[in-house]
């Protein structure tokens, strides 16, 4: 207020400012009556706050000249918090209350309208005379409620109390009061006023006020009408630092947890969006439910979410573009995840000896995206724009809409994800694969035999054995995979199981320098032929090794021979370890104890994360040339250097289980439940993926559980139903919306039947030119996937620090591109967030928290590294409720119902003091 302006008026109306400093030297006590304007659906105004006015008197007489703001300031990338400041009244002389320039006083110009303060909701109508120049004020639609049926928040400022971007009680005759921290907007010309809010809009939940900004347009973005399903932007405003109502003893308000976006409710919301249960891939750049909505996918044309999700569904057509929003173009591949009840298996194409029909030039296999020409007799690819015969043998006539006349008769013409058998060009040294085969190594030490893991092993594995998975693409009824099995301390045992021996027979190998199969066969053998002979194994087994003391194992050998024994018998297949201790017996494979978890958080942790020998890695290559993959369940009491150990299964495509301080009552049930689930989900053999991309983008960065020799392939040695790959795709070349984004991932693998096929996966982009577009159109979850896994790979090479703060920069960057060119100007203090976004700063909050990424020194270094091997080929589903697990309370619980309860939001305010609850993340439960 300018130094002489006199008391206000007696039924003036000045909304008092939560963070606003102190009246002027020479200004009268407020009005009795003053009161800022209370929203709809807020709550009630503050201690020191009047009931709403609803007379505006005259102004004061004597008011002085207007003030003019300071200059204006370009908006800055990210809100600053601004801080609560003590209550006093300002020293003579001294600066200005709030940290703001005095403004100085100048006479108004005939540019410099007064703005037009529309009336307060819930008061009468203004007495005060509309100024020259403008009419009525625009009706005001209702605020929009936050999720939840929570009415939206209070403005900064406290409830009821106005927006804190103004500085002091609206002027007469001036222009808008100047705001700390945020862009002042110019006073609008001609007295227009700003247009009504809408349904669907949430910058603002007041009426517009001077100073502020004009509300936002439909959807928050800049195209148009907003998609279908909700606002596209979630404004979080009531309390970031702010003092509700004036500041008492100098204590900051909290952030209203219930006013935040959470993922409980973001998930409910989804739930009631897709209520049908059907998700249709009938067009490109289709947004899927998440992961956490039960649908089933109607495939008709593009792959079904469950074996390829993106984290954009809209591309922006420029890398720049890309580059401005920092929003990742990721693709999540989980080539054989499990279909839904309801949902049909991809059909397998037999197109005998002619093998599928490929594009002549990029070599991508033939989809719904081709398009056909000259009568069908040519075929223009999606990919690379070649065009290409079509053999004599595929060929088939067009309809009056250029459509061949089979298309709805042929998987590859009409459907996203379907199968062709392969022809012996595509089998290794062209000759038809040999089913595959398990095989389990038990480590049988000292301590193997006291927890009673080996005794639990020969309980169970008959009934494990009943689960082998079937091939019944291919038209069998029963398995055709073969089992075998070897035991090992400081020597190895193989088994000879033969159905044409009586009883089962021990080789043993004690010299484990130069690692030998001593049987040419009878060591993989079917299951159900060998059967009599493989009870009579495990029956003998735990009394075999009853008496022994040894406590140095070895486990290079062990793995040497399982690749030895699988290339011995001409199949591929897998390779099940269960072993005890770090591997310190003198053996190909030795490895020291390096625990030491005061590094893990600083710049020396790579030190315990990195392998300390390239030993097992050279050994995962020699697996995988072989086609077969290793998995290690782990039983460690100890330090067991899983960094180093994983780097088998990480190469081959295996996984990685561990139960440190193993008891059977305790752990024996979920030991035998993974084991179980392990032999018998959907898996394939020798696998290599490609995915290929349509002009304009390419594959660049890849990540999980696989191995490379070249730029393109990666080689799987087993491929399961659990497992996901990561590919970054990034731009080459400017596209446009007419080519749109097409991909294609194409996996050769062998079935656990034996047959050769390939299972080829296409989807389809929408482009676009507009940031709206792309932020309306994003898959959170999988951001969070592909954020976690890029973050895992960047701690190899960069320190913790560092990984930690790209991440925050990274959520940073994303939003407030967003802010500066998707949403309306609006307050500094307000935080402004895409709808299809709006927890990415909690989920980013949940990654940095994460054992996998912020793994201090209160987790050991095998803990650490279990968990970033973990996350590292996680699907989708899986990394969400890793990252925020599931909290379900027990003590509400019906025992006469059996559905288990919905789960509660991880936050300490929804916790009982004497309620009972259940955590788990997918890997732990508590």
């Amino acid at each position: 207020p300018g130094p002489n302006m006199g008391p206000p008026g007696p039924n003036m109306a000045g909304p008092p400012g939560s963070n606003m400093g102190p009246p002027g030297p020479n200004m009268g006590p407020p009005g009795p009556n003053m009161a800022g304007p209370p929203g709809s659906n807020m709550g009630p105004p503050g201690p020191n706050m009047g009931p709403p006015g609803s007379n505006l008197g005259p102004p004061g007489p004597n008011m002085g000249p207007p003030t003019v703001g300071p200059p204006l300031r370009p908006p800055s990338t990210m809100s600053q918090q601004p801080q609560a400041r003590p209550v006093g009244p300002p020293q003579p002389g001294g600066p200005p209350p709030g940290g703001m320039m005095q403004p100085q006083p100048q006479p108004p110009t005939s540019q410099q309208q007064p703005p037009y303060r529309p009336p307060m909701m819930g008061a009468g109508p203004p007495q005060q005379p509309p100024m020259m120049g403008g009419g009525a004020p625009p009706p005001m639609q209702p605020p929009t409620s936050m999720p939840g049926g929570q009415g939206p928040p209070p403005m900064m400022g406290g409830p009821g109390g106005p927006p804190t971007s103004l500085s002091g009680p609206p002027m007469m005759g001036g222009g808008p009061p100047p705001m700390g921290g945020g862009m002042q907007p110019p006073p609008m010309q001609g007295g227009m006023q700003p247009p009504p809010l809408g349904p669907g809009q949430g910058i603002q939940t007041q009426p517009p006020r001077p100073g502020m900004a004009p509300p936002p347009m439909h959807g928050g973005g800049m195209n148009g009408p907003p998609m279908p399903g909700g606002p596209q932007q979630a404004p979080i405003q009531g309390g970031m630092g702010f003092t509700s109502g004036p500041p008492v003893n100098n204590q900051r308000k909290s952030l209203d947890p219930d006013s935040m976006p959470n993922p409980i409710q973001v998930m409910q919301d989804d739930m009631r969006a897709f209520s049908s249960g059907e998700f249709f891939t009938d067009t490109r750049g289709k947004v899927p439910p998440l992961v956490t909505t039960p649908f089933i996918t109607r495939d008709m044309g593009h792959a079904a979410p469950n074996f390829i999700r993106s984290t954009m569904y809209t591309i922006p057509d420029t890398p720049d573009m890309k580059k401005q929003t920092g929003v990742p173009f990721g693709l999540v591949i989980s080539p054989f995840s499990q279909t839904k009840d309801g949902e049909y298996p991809p059909p397998v194409v037999n197109l005998g000896e002619l093998g599928p029909v490929r594009c002549a030039r990029c070599r991508a296999y033939m989809s719904p995206f081709m398009v056909f020409t000259d009568g069908g007799k040519r075929f223009v690819c999606s990919f690379c724009k070649a065009t290409t015969e079509v053999p004599q043998e595929y060929f088939q006539h067009l309809d009056h809409t250029g459509q061949r006349i089979d298309k709805n008769e042929r998987p590859e013409l009409c459907l996203g994800t379907y199968e062709f058998v392969a022809t012996k060009d595509y089998c290794r040294n062209s000759q038809e694969p040999k089913p595959p085969g398990i095989l389990f190594a038990i480590d049988v030490s000292y301590p193997m035999m006291k927890e009673g893991i080996v005794q639990l092993i020969s309980q169970n594995i008959k009934e494990i054995l009943r689960g082998l998975p079937v091939d019944t693409a291919a038209g069998h009824t029963k398995t055709n995979m073969k089992v075998g099995f070897m035991t090992y301390d400081k020597s190895i045992h193989f088994y000879n199981i033969s159905p044409r021996l009586a009883q089962p027979q021990q080789l043993a190998v004690g010299d484990v320098e130069d690692m030998f199969v001593p049987m040419a066969e009878g060591l993989m053998v079917d299951a159900t032929e060998a059967e009599a002979n493989i009870d009579s194994l495990m029956e003998q087994l735990p009394s075999l090794f009853s008496d022994t003391r040894e406590t140095e194992t070895i486990l290079g050998p062990v793995i040497q021979a399982g690749k030895e024994a699988f290339k011995a018998a001409g199949c591929c297949g897998k390779l099940i370890v269960f072993h005890h201790n770090l591997p310190v017996a003198e053996a190909p494979g030795k490895l020291k104890n390096r625990d030491d978890r005061k590094c893990l958080g600083t710049d020396r942790e790579k030190t315990v994360l990195t392998p300390q020998t390239k030993f097992y890695n050279e050994l995962g290559q020699e697996c995988v040339a072989v086609a077969c993959s290793v998995d290690l369940f782990l039983f460690n009491n100890a330090y067991v250097d899983v960094a180093t150990l994983s780097q088998v299964s990480r190469l081959t495509g295996g996984q990685v289980y561990k139960y440190t301080y193993f008891q059977p009552d305790l752990d024996g049930h979920r030991f035998i439940a993974d084991l179980t689930h392990n032999v018998s989900r959907p898996i394939a053999f020798d696998g290599i993926l490609r995915v290929r991309t349509s002009t304009g983008v390419r594959p660049t960065d890849f990540f999980g559980a696989y191995f490379m020799a070249n730029t393109t392939d990666m080689e799987l040695s087993s491929v399961n139903s659990d497992t996901a790959v990561t590919v970054e795709v990034k731009h080459d070349d400017k596209i446009t919306d007419e080519e749109g984004v097409y991909v294609q991932a194409a996996l050769l693998y062998t079935s656990v039947g034996g047959q050769r096929r390939l299972r080829i996966m296409n989807i389809g982009f929408n482009v676009s030119d507009q940031m709206g577009e792309l932020y309306r159109n994003c898959d959170l979850d999988t951001i969070v996937n592909f954020f976690a896994k890029q973050s895992i790979s960047k701690l190899m090479e960069s320190n913790p620090k560092s990984v930690r703060e790209g991440l925050m920069q990274q959520c940073a960057h994303i939003l407030a591109c967003y802010r500066k060119n998707c949403a309306s100007p609006s307050s500094a203090g307000q935080l402004i967030l895409p709808e299809c976004m709006k927890l990415l700063p909690l989920y980013t909050n949940c990654l940095l928290k994460s054992d996998a990424i912020a793994g201090g020194s209160d987790l050991g270094c095998d803990d650490r590294a279990f968990a970033m091997s973990c996350v590292s080929s996680m699907d989708v589903s899986s990394s969400v409720c890793y990252f925020y697990p599931k909290l379900i309370p027990l003590h509400d619980v019906n025992p006469e119902e059996n559905h288990v309860p919905s789960q509660i939001r991880c936050t300490v305010e929804k916790l009982r003091d004497d309620g009972v609850y259940l955590l788990e993340n997918g890997i732990h439960m508590l």
